[in-house]
Order: structure tokens, then sequence, then C-alpha cells
């Protein structure tokens, strides 16, 4: 397990070390953003099938830090974009309204409240198949990890699990 892991890293090293030699930075033209430049087809296979593991591993993380209730640990798995949302008392009184929330008598008041009553349940990790996860680029850094299960009349329904960021390094939750 641990030469499949030391040669996942060094691969990894590879493919970046060639993206950062071969790759030509474009100044981003005037009054247009990075997000509406991206241009989905530059995209390789080696660098797909990269971050596809990276989310991949992600996910498999983020799964054991959900069946632990590690509330820390998920703190830091989250955008400073999505803490902000998430914490604020509008969009907890926003959800608490929900009529789901309601019938069972949940009211959020904070984020632990959030990840203990919503985020955990929605995401059960005996429901999100790490092997199945499949990645569509937003931007250059942006992700939405999939997954596919089968609906009660056997058909495949794609689901989204996540919208991620890669931040300093990091895999983020985004909104």
């Amino acid at each position: 397990m641990g030469d499949k892991k030391g040669f996942l890293i060094l691969s990894l090293i590879v493919v970046l070390a060639v993206m950062a030699l071969s790759c030509k930075t474009l100044p981003p033209k005037q009054g247009i953003s990075e997000d509406t430049q991206f241009n989905h087809g530059r995209i390789s296979q080696a660098v797909y099938d990269l971050t596809r593991e990276e989310v991949r591993l992600f996910v498999e993380k983020l799964n054991q830090i959900i069946r632990a209730r590690d509330y820390n640990a998920w703190l830091r798995t989250l955008s400073q974009e999505y803490i902000d949302l998430y914490s604020s008392q509008a969009k907890l009184r926003e959800i608490s309204e929900e009529p789901l929330m309601k019938r069972a008598g949940i009211v959020l008041r904070n984020l632990n409240d959030f990840f203990t009553r919503v985020f955990i349940p929605s995401r059960s990790p005996d429901r999100v198949q790490i092997d199945n996860i499949d990645i569509e680029f937003v931007t250059s850094t942006k992700v939405r990890a999939f997954t596919t299960r089968t609906n009660n009349a056997g058909q495949n329904q794609r689901e989204v699990l996540y919208d991620l960021e890669k931040i300093n390094n990091d895999w983020k939750i985004i909104n």
C-alpha cells in the first residue's frame, strides 16, 4: 500500500512539473473573470485523472470525518465562504423554516447544529461510494464532484456531492 501511495505522489509531482513547464499563462482579458475564460477542453486526461483521485481521497477523508462526527475536522474541509454562509443567522433561519425541518421541530442555532442536524444526515458515508466518484471542472481550480446512484426504478442517476475549490493546495467545500 505504501508503494502505491509513493508511486501516486511521484506521478503527481511529474505531472505537475510537466504542466508547469508546458503551460503558457495568458493574462486575463480586461473586464472578464478567470472563470469566464476557462476552457474545459484544455484539461488533459492526466490532469483529470489526478484531480479525480485527489477528490476521491478528499471524499474518503470526509466520509471518515462524518462517521466520527468530528466537527473540528469538518471545519478544516470548508472554505471561509461556506463557513460564513452557513454560520449566518439568516441562512440558519431559512433552513430551519423548510417543511421537513419544521415537522421535525429542528431549529438551527449555529454551524455545529447545521453539521449534526443537516450535513451529516444528508451525506451519510454509507451512501457515498468513493469508487463511484466523477468530477466536472468548473474552472481550473474548482470542480463539482458527482456520484451515480441507482434509484428505486433501477435507473442510474447522477447526483452532485460537493462543489470544491483548491485553496492553498487543499480541496475545500464551497457553496
